[in-house]
């Protein structure tokens, strides 16, 4: 599970810190990262592309940047895996206008060629001809006629026509996709009352009906086994023959060649690994690829989640569901990194503190864990983004996802340092909290403690929101559906809300006083209720999980403290603002609500957890909206920002022995999107 980056500014776009040390400090200069290092790459449309440093790569050790070397490789090798998960025309799409912009030899000045070159770096940007975020379509600013006339001017040889077609049967395939705002509108649909499968543009499922892969899924499962198999994760329901089946995601199966490719440069990363536990791991997940099968899985999740003495760590596979409308399918991704070990002291205390804060929670004690296991912590460095993680990327994850894995084994949480550092350096000065913040006591809160609050919200979302509480006996997550990602990811919120105002983090050194906890409060409240809407077109409901999950929690909180006027809007100069009269009563609505979200998960209350997001996560006020549009816009703000990964190079001797890894971040947007296009590109068109 991710925490995504949701704020704006400065405020909070924020990394992990100690009590005594701000994330985000600068890196070190013998790094080759000081005051002359280019944050911002690009910007189009609603988005912003920045490059992140990693500060100490170069003082690992040689195996170490070695192992980092090869598990990049192979976190890069699953891109269009990702690519044709989101949509079985994207790899088509993305490769007709790759052709284009490459070999295009006509005017390039003019307003149409730019609108294309916009377009070609939003599908880039989204990983597909859908908005990453919102999971509409992104439709052309350019007319379907000039497409079509860029891609015939262009040598047929040169374009990527799929299995010897040519352009006009390319065309004919691909431009309803493209233009047609009626043809696969929306990348995930989640409107109740509708077929969430067949009403959704994602490639997990053809030819089925939800009903039948609900049906499907259902007869496989076992209601008293206690160690269930994520069932669905890696495969694809189609049915053959008038017979529901899976197309597996593994070697000799679906995805075959890009997998082949994830394989052989785990292989390399096993011969380097740091220690035996390491090798076993990247061993075992390398039979997960090879077999497809589920329990094998697990058995790499438990190897991963027990190893907490490497100082590299990696995600590779299929992990996160947020895409898929059922809540089962897993998209591909990668996250390489280290450990930062100084600005990790802060999770460390907050890992060893896990059970105060277990038995301490204002939930039902039916749903508490007597006894938390593996909690584990760290403040990581983001060595290289791939899939689901590139560009766009989140600021902390929690793993694995299965929950009898964090009931008998644990979970592992980071807060990934340097992206957030990054974030804060692209935001600063842009005069986001003086336009929406009530007045200079909420200004000054915020300078005063906003980065440590929201850092340890991070941490604490992560680290034990994640990993606290249980499931019934019987009772699996996946009856949630597609009110699972955002009702789970409204518990962790709520569980890091609750505790930062807890006297429980001053005692321990992690926060100052009992007034700091304020600033992130003040700021959670207004963005969910507020200032996220920046990122919602006119007219449209909230769609993304975590949004609907802090929309749930601001909105709820706003409505049932209304007759104690807990929180409010207000109104000053024609302008709307939140208000927080009272901080103490708001924790309790916080602790109230959070409560009631685990008793809904544990107890698998679908109809609860249905009506909850529907009322107060998914619906926008019209004027709201527009008002906050419109002061938004006068800032010139990205909503949306996308990150260039650094470039590794192996370094040998005459004899082909690995002397050295070089990094370097002097690539472009542009430059390393049609690099990979070419470097990692071995999967057909259709899949």
């Amino acid at each position: 599970m991710k925490k995504v980056v949701f704020m704006l500014t400065t405020l909070l776009l924020l990394a992990a810190c100690n009590g005594k040390k701000e994330a985000g400090s600068k890196p070190a200069a013998d790094d080759g990262i000081d005051s002359t290092f280019e944050y911002k790459v690009d910007r189009f449309a609603d988005i912003e592309i920045l490059r992140y440093p990693v500060p100490g790569f170069n003082s690992l050790s040689l195996k170490q940047k070695e192992l980092i070397y090869y598990l990049s490789q192979a976190a890069l090798e699953g891109r269009d895996i990702l690519w044709d998960q989101n949509n079985r025309y994207n790899l088509t799409i993305r490769r007709v206008c790759e052709g284009v912009y490459e070999n295009y030899m006509g005017n390039k000045s003019s307003d149409d060629w730019k609108q294309f070159e916009t377009y070609l770096k939003q599908i880039w940007m989204a990983n597909g001809i859908h908005h990453h975020y919102s999971e509409d379509k992104i439709i052309p600013q350019f007319s379907q006629e000039y497409f079509v006339s860029l891609v015939k001017s262009v040598d047929p040889g040169r374009m990527p026509f799929r299995d010897g077609m040519a352009a006009d049967e390319t065309l004919n395939e691909i431009l309803p996709v493209m233009f047609d705002p009626a043809v696969m509108p929306k990348r995930m649909n989640q409107t109740p009352g509708k077929d969430i499968i067949q009403t959704s543009a994602v490639n997990f499922y053809e030819g089925v009906t939800q009903k039948e892969v609900e049906d499907f899924y259902n007869a496989m499962k076992d209601p008293n086994d206690n160690t269930p198999v994520s069932y669905g994760l890696n495969s694809k329901v189609v049915k053959e023959n008038g017979v529901v089946t899976e197309k597996v995601w593994k070697l000799g199966g679906m995805y075959d060649k890009a997998i082949e490719r994830i394989i052989g440069w785990l292989e390399k990363a096993s011969e380097v690994a740091e220690n035996d536990h390491q090798k076993d791991v990247i061993k075992t997940l390398i039979e997960y690829y090879k077999t497809g099968n589920l329990q094998t899985f697990d058995e790499y999740s438990v190897k991963w989640v027990t190893d907490t003495t490497s100082r590299v760590d990696f995600i590779n596979g299929f992990i996160e569901t947020y895409t898929d409308p059922m809540g089962l399918k897993a998209t591909w991704e990668s996250l390489v990194n280290f450990k930062s070990i100084e600005a990790s002291e802060r999770t460390r205390i907050i890992s060893e503190n896990a059970q105060w804060f277990e038995d301490n929670s204002p939930i039902d004690n039916r749903f508490k864990k007597e006894e938390v296991k593996g909690v584990s912590a760290k403040v990581i460095t983001a060595a290289i983004l791939g899939g689901d993680t590139y560009p766009s990327t989140p600021i902390g994850i929690n793993l694995p996802n299965a929950d009898w894995i964090r009931r008998d084994h644990g979970s592992k949480s980071v807060t990934i340092d340097n992206i957030t550092f990054a974030y804060d350096k692209a935001a600063e000065g842009n005069g986001f909290k003086e336009e929406f913040m009530w007045s200079e006591k909420e200004i000054e809160l915020t300078k005063k403690y906003g980065t440590l609050t929201d850092n340890l919200h991070t941490d604490l979302h992560e680290c034990l929101g994640h990993g606290s509480g249980k499931l019934l006996p019987g009772v699996s997550s996946d009856v949630l559906q597609a009110y699972a990602s955002p009702l789970e990811e409204t518990r962790a919120d709520l569980f890091a809300l609750y505790y930062l105002a807890d006297p429980k983090l001053v005692e321990l050194g992690l926060l100052p006083d009992n007034e700091a906890y304020k600033a992130e409060y003040y700021s959670y409240i207004m963005n969910g209720a507020m200032t996220q809407l920046t990122r919602i077109q006119p007219g449209k409901d909230i769609e993304q999980a975590h949004m609907r999950n802090r929309a749930t929690i601001s909105n709820w909180v706003i409505e049932k403290g209304k007759a104690e006027n807990v929180v409010a809007f207000e109104k000053k100069d024609g302008k709307t603002y939140i208000v927080i009269n009272d901080y103490d009563k708001l924790r309790q609505l916080f602790g109230e609500l959070l409560a009631e979200v685990q008793r809904i998960k544990s107890e698998g209350d679908f109809e609860a957890g249905k009506n909850l997001i529907e009322t107060y996560g998914v619906k926008v006020d019209k004027n709201l909206h527009e008002e906050v549009l419109s002061r938004y816009e006068a800032l010139n703000i990205a909503p949306y920002k996308g990150f260039v990964n650094p470039v590794y190079k192996l370094v040998t001797d005459e004899n082909g022995k690995v002397t050295d890894v070089t990094i370097s971040y002097k690539e472009n947007y542009i430059d390393q999107q049609l690099r990979y296009s070419k470097q990692y590109s071995v999967l057909p068109l259709k899949n």
